[in-house]
């Protein structure tokens, strides 16, 4: 049974917000592209969305000009839906270099950059939200409209385990590393696994609990959620899905061919720097891009996936990437576009 949208607060509409939600409501429902819901600081507009929401019930991407500010919705609606998905999508960069290349002098300086790891795990918690329930409610910055991963990649690779159903260890094992999860049995940290005897702990990589799963023979016997620092037994389950660590996943399978478009356009970029005279950037070209050829052939992953999406996902030159939005049509299989998209602080946000 799906969850509704439930808005709790201690106030209700009064003044003008009354009209404005019955507006707002009768445009979503008469399907129109654009409404714009004005009104000075102070007036209610946050909660004026709210109860839109809760009225029409439907999966909502709130796009803010800058983290503060989308940190301070998140905090709002958490409050108005504390029994719904409330999720946070922002860039998860701390720091940021981009990869630069000097020939004057043959000095490649490469990218660096610092992930911040509660925010990474927040916005993997925002997608698998999306994908397997309609309450849900994201609030993203602008960075939600950069590249993301395929959400058809990202939902048809999920590991699904369900209790007396026949699997085996191995196999699982298996699955697990296909989605980027690693092995460690010392460090069990986000985005691991670990193996004693026949009882595999995952840590999800978009999750504060782990799950413990208990095999007898090649059958799954037992599900439980813990406490990943005590061990202690949270909750039982019958079934249960594990979404993949990362945003870019693909099928084994799919991985030689997209490899071989990678090697492709590396070689007919070669030949144009070599004959442009410019060997020093097309030695450096050729030494990373072959790298990381290497790192995806043997882990699937490679620092700076994200450059080379076109080329793995098959798509055309010239055509956008994936985004935050394509998990919302995803998530709407049946009707594709069954969402609203609000613009806060829009004279600001649209520009960007």
């Amino acid at each position: 049974m799906e969850k509704k949208f439930k808005l709790v607060s201690p106030f209700s509409p009064s003044g003008d917000q009354p009209e404005a939600i019955d507006e707002l409501v009768k445009g979503v429902q008469e399907k129109k592209q654009h409404q714009v819901l004005l009104g000075v600081t102070g007036s209610g507009k946050t909660f004026t969305i709210a109860n839109l929401i809760e009225k029409v019930q439907k999966p909502t991407l709130i796009i803010s000009p800058n983290k503060i500010l989308a940190a301070q919705l998140y905090a709002e609606f958490k409050s108005f839906f504390p029994e719904n998905a409330v999720e946070y999508f922002i860039s998860y960069y701390d720091y940021y270099q981009p990869e630069a290349y000097i020939p004057q002098t043959d000095t490649y300086i490469e990218k660096d950059s610092s992930i911040n790891d509660h925010i990474d795990r927040l916005r993997l918690k925002a997608t698998s939200s999306l994908l397997e329930r309609r309450d849900v409610v994201i609030i993203a910055s602008v960075s939600c409209i950069y590249n993301l991963g395929s959400p058809k990649e990202y939902r048809d690779m999920c590991v699904f385990v369900e209790k007396g159903k026949e699997k085996s260890r191995e196999a699982l094992l298996t699955e697990l590393i296909s989605i980027n999860y690693e092995r460690n049995d010392i460090d069990f940290s986000r985005g691991k696994f670990r193996v004693k005897g026949d009882t595999v702990e995952v840590f999800p990589a978009y999750l504060e609990t782990a799950l413990r799963i208990e095999f007898f023979g090649n059958e799954i016997e037992r599900i439980r959620e813990i406490n990943p620092v005590t061990g202690e037994t949270i909750s039982e389950k019958q079934r249960t899905l594990v979404y993949p660590a990362r945003h870019f996943v693909m099928p084994r399978e799919e991985i030689d061919p997209a490899l071989g478009r990678i090697q492709e356009e590396l070689e007919l970029r070669l030949k144009e720097l070599t004959k442009e005279g410019k060997l020093l950037e097309a030695q450096r070209l050729e030494q990373r891009t072959r790298y990381d050829i290497e790192m995806i052939k043997e882990t699937g992953f490679c620092h700076g996936i994200e450059n080379y999406s076109r080329l793995l996902s098959g798509r055309p030159s010239g055509s956008r990437p994936h985004c935050l939005i394509d998990y919302f049509y995803a998530s709407s299989m049946d009707n594709p576009g069954d969402f609203l998209i609000v613009i806060d602080e829009s004279h600001i946000t649209l520009p960007q």
